[in-house]
């Protein structure tokens, strides 16, 4: 992994093409070092169009730390990603996943699947307000990425997820233990976050986790917002 991430800093990125389809620039390129190539996307924080409850010019930044919790967590569901400059200016740099094409992803997104379930448990974590079908990123049954976390870690709860199949159920005693090690790593690691995110919205990333630990279950779909992203895919 930190050779991955070395790669991600320090090669040289060419840009080859776009995902048409994305809201914001999402670029395809190569990142090219020491002779070796590999794909990536990449996420000018210029390409970004504004949005009424995030700030400006921070769906990178958002990013960048849902990969730190990711990570920090030992969830490992966001790709090797950093904060770097480009040739668009800085942005978000992520390894390109390629899928096990042979997965469905209309079947998948519903399956009683180990990790899809700690995918759920992560969302709930840094809040994300977008994990749709399209999101998913299975390398192989037994391995899931998980991408697009550009808007995520809003301080008011604002979860909208296609994966509800866990809601309301109680906690395995592993994942109440992944999440007392997390909130001690979020304090320590605070400085950090605080580089990418607002202090509320990281008083709020421990309000949330706390409020896990305390209500012991999955969390349900809200009354007051949509459940789920929509398109859902």
């Amino acid at each position: 992994m930190n050779e991955i991430v070395a790669h991600l800093e320090q090669g040289t990125l060419e840009v080859t093409g776009r995902l048409v389809d994305a809201s914001n620039a999402t670029l395809y390129a190569n990142c090219s070092l020491a002779e070796k190539s590999m794909p990536v996307i990449y996420k000018p924080v210029a390409g970004e169009r504004p949005l009424w409850d995030f700030p400006d010019g921070n769906l990178a930044q958002r990013e960048y730390a849902a990969y730190l919790i990711s990570e920090l967590g030992e969830f490992h569901i966001v790709p090797p990603t950093v904060l770097r400059d480009g040739p668009f200016g800085v942005g978000m740099v992520q390894q390109w996943i390629n899928l096990d094409e042979s997965i469905d992803l209309a079947e998948f997104y519903r399956a009683d699947n180990s990790e899809l379930r700690k995918m759920a448990l992560f969302d709930a974590v840094v809040n994300n307000t977008d994990r749709k079908i399209g999101h998913l990123l299975p390398v192989s049954g037994d391995k899931v990425f998980g991408c697009d976390h550009g808007v995520t870690f809003h301080e008011e709860d604002k979860l909208r997820t296609v994966l509800w199949q866990w809601a309301d159920q109680k906690f395995s005693t592993s994942e109440v233990d992944r999440l007392i090690a997390l909130e001690k790593i979020v304090d320590d690691s605070a400085e950090q976050i605080l580089t990418l995110i607002t202090e509320n919205e990281l008083l709020a990333l421990k309000a949330r986790i706390n409020r896990l630990l305390a209500e012991g279950t999955f969390p349900t779909p809200s009354e007051d917002w949509p459940a789920v992203p929509w398109p859902p895919f």
